[in-house]
């Protein structure tokens, strides 16, 4: 397992690297700010970062949206000395919420949530409803999804139907199924696109296989798409 650890406190990564040594992770990155979060993570795939909350210039949960951009299969491990970032930092799909001092064991359980969680999609079944009827859905059916309040909707060739879930937790489901987030009202099937299209303000139109419809990026989600699948 690949991590990236970002932190501007020189202690507070040196606690987290022997933690995570003594646990047996070895293979792990270290940066101080936001500017080398985002250049290690365009350079270089990681499976997991722990992102600190309150640093210098850039939020942590700004820079996790960003993050994410980048690498969509990216798990996030957010650590702060605060609890009241929780709720921002599960609705763009964090893994774990680890409050300083945390214990070697929390950060054990967090990183065996993510192995886990890789697991369960693998055999991954989506049960949406459309009208009085039910749809179970495999991921690779699926073209696009559409946030809808506190619920998504999923377009397949079978038609539109509803799953009763946010947006970013279906994206860390969709992690192991080539599922992009272009925008924070869509995420795409990367495997069912069939065109892309450049429109206004450097965004993007997408089209897929067997089905008319068309969707269009934001611009951040325009740029991150591009530098994730530059050559």
């Amino acid at each position: 397992m690949k991590i990236l650890l970002v932190d501007d406190e020189d202690l507070a990564r040196a606690r987290l690297l022997r933690m995570l040594g003594a646990i047996g992770h070895t293979d792990v990155t270290q940066v101080s700010n936001a500017s080398q979060a985002m250049e290690a993570v365009k350079n270089t795939h990681f499976d997991v970062v722990f992102l600190d909350i309150n640093m210098p210039q850039t939020s942590g949960i700004e820079l996790g949206y960003e993050l994410k951009y980048l690498n969509n299969s990216l798990a996030v491990i957010f650590q702060t000395a605060y609890e009241e970032h929780a709720l921002k930092a599960f609705d763009i799909g964090a893994v774990a919420y680890l409050v300083k001092p945390y214990s070697i064991e929390q950060v054990k359980q967090s990183l065996e949530r993510i192995v886990l969680a890789k697991e369960e999609a693998k055999e991954l079944r989506i049960l949406s409803k459309t009208g009085e009827n039910y749809l179970l859905l495999q991921a690779h059916e699926i073209f696009y999804i559409k946030a809808d309040l506190c619920e998504v909707i999923l377009r397949s060739a079978k038609g539109f139907s509803y799953y009763a879930q946010k947006i970013s937790d279906l994206e860390q489901k969709l992690l192991a199924h080539n599922f992009v987030r272009i925008h924070r009202s869509y995420l795409i099937n990367i495997d069912q696109i069939k065109e892309i299209e450049t429109i206004e303000q450097s965004k993007l139109r997408f089209s897929f296989k067997n089905c008319s419809d068309t969707i269009e990026s934001s611009k951040d989600g325009a740029k991150a798409f591009r530098e994730k699948f530059s050559s």
